[in-house]
C-alpha cells in the first residue's frame, strides 16, 4: 500500500523509469552524415530532433552539403527529424549579399527548414574587407532577419561564448569549458584581448533583437548567459519573443544549484514556458556509432536524473556532487516537448504526442 507521500510523488513527478515512455524533443543536434545512428537512437528513446546547420568550416561540410544531408533525413524520417538552415558570410562585401541570402533561405524553407541558425563566427571570427569584425547588429543583417520573421520562421543564435571564455583556464567554473577552450585557443578570448569583450557580444545580440522585437528567437546555450540564471531571467523579461535552450550549458546550471538550490529551482518554475531541452550532440562521417550511442544515453539519463529527481549525483563537469532539481511533470513536459512543439508547430507532424 503506497503512502500518501509516495502517491503524490508518483503523481507530480516523473521517475527514472519513466524516461523512455515520455515523448521528448532534443532541440539542439547536428548530423552531418547520411548515417542514421543518432536518428535511430532518438527513436528508440522516444526523442525527436531539431538538427541545425551551422556555418563552421572545416569542422562541418560546406553549407550545400549540410543542407543536402538534412533534406534527405527530413524526407526519410519526418517522425523524428526536422531541421534549421544557416547562411554563410561569403561575399559579405557584395552589395547584394542580403538579397542573395534571402533567395537561399526561400529555397531552404521550401524544402522544410523551420529556422535559421546564426553562429559565433559572427562577432568572433569573420571580417569585412576593411578588416572589421562583423557583428550581429550590423544593418546588413536587417533585411535577412525581417524576412525570417515575415516567413514565420525561427532565428536561432549562438552569440559569443560562455563568460568563462574571457577567464584563464584555471578560473573557469566547469570542466567542459576548460577542456573546450584548451583545445580551441582560437576561441579562448582571454588569449585575445584585442577582440570584442563578452559585454560587446551580448550588446550586439541585444541590439539586433531590439531592432527585431517580433522575431521568434532562441538563444542557444542559454543565450550565453549561462553563468547566471538571474541574467537569463532579465534577458527573457526584456525580450518576450525569446526562449533559451540548455544545450551544453546544463553544467553551469548545476554549478549554480550547488551555490543556491532554491534560486535555480525557482528560475525553472518561473520560466518554464521559455526553456528548451537540447544537448548539442553531433554525428560526423567519422563518428564511431557505438561511442555516439553511449554518449547520448549517458548524457540523456544524467540530465533526466538531474531535472526529475532530488537524488544527489556526480556529473563529469563538476568536482562536487549536485542535487537533482526534482521539477514537476508540468515543467518537464514543457521543457522537453511542449515548448518546442509550440515554437515549431509544423514539425514532426506524423509523431505528435
Amino acid at each position: 500500500m503506497k503512502t500518501e507521500k509516495e502517491h503524490k510523488m508518483n503523481t507530480d513527478h516523473y521517475s527514472i523509469e519513466d524516461f523512455k515512455s515520455i515523448g521528448k524533443i532534443d532541440t539542439h543536434a547536428h548530423i552531418n552524415t547520411e548515417g542514421k545512428t543518432m536518428i535511430d537512437e532518438a527513436r528508440k528513446n522516444n526523442f525527436r530532433l531539431m538538427v541545425m546547420a551551422v556555418d563552421v568550416v572545416p569542422e562541418y561540410p560546406p553549407m550545400v552539403e549540410q543542407l543536402r544531408v538534412r533534406i534527405k533525413h527530413f524526407q526519410e524520417d519526418p517522425d523524428v527529424f526536422t531541421f534549421s538552415t544557416a547562411f554563410t558570410l561569403d561575399d559579405w562585401d557584395d552589395p547584394d549579399w542580403s538579397d542573395k541570402i534571402i533567395d537561399q533561405l526561400k529555397e531552404d524553407f521550401s524544402h522544410g527548414a523551420l529556422g535559421v541558425k546564426a553562429w559565433k563566427n559572427i562577432g568572433m571570427e569573420d571580417r569585412d574587407a576593411a578588416g572589421n569584425l562583423i557583428m550581429l547588429d550590423d544593418p546588413k543583417f536587417d533585411p535577412v532577419f525581417r524576412f525570417i520573421k515575415d516567413q514565420n520562421k525561427v532565428l536561432l543564435s549562438h552569440a559569443g561564448e560562455p563568460k568563462n571564455c574571457w577567464l584563464p583556464l584555471e578560473e573557469m567554473t566547469v570542466k567542459n569549458d576548460r577542456d573546450y577552450f584548451k583545445d580551441h585557443p582560437e576561441y579562448h578570448m582571454f588569449l585575445h584581448p584585442e577582440l570584442p569583450s563578452y559585454e560587446d557580444q551580448m550588446k550586439a545580440r541585444d541590439e539586433m533583437l531590439l531592432k527585431n522585437p517580433d522575431i521568434t528567437f532562441i538563444g542557444t546555450h542559454l543565450a550565453s548567459l549561462e553563468w547566471s540564471v538571474e541574467e537569463v531571467a532579465k534577458f527573457l523579461d526584456r525580450f518576450p519573443k525569446a526562449s533559451v535552450d540548455l544545450a551544453e550549458r546544463l553544467s553551469h546550471i548545476q554549478y549554480q544549484s550547488q551555490q543556491d538550490y532554491a534560486k535555480v529551482r525557482d528560475f525553472f518554475a518561473r520560466y518554464q514556458d521559455r526553456i528548451l531541452y537540447g544537448t548539442d550532440f553531433q554525428q560526423l562521417e567519422d563518428t564511431e556509432p557505438d561511442e555516439l550511442r553511449k554518449t547520448m544515453n549517458e548524457r540523456w539519463m544524467l540530465d533526466w536524473k538531474y531535472l526529475n529527481t532530488e537524488e544527489e549525483m556526480r556529473v563529469p563537469e563538476l568536482d562536487d556532487p549536485v542535487k537533482g532539481l526534482y521539477l514537476e511533470k508540468e515543467i518537464i513536459d514543457k521543457i522537453y516537448r511542449l515548448n518546442a512543439e509550440r515554437i515549431f508547430p509544423h514539425a514532426w507532424s506524423s509523431a505528435k504526442r
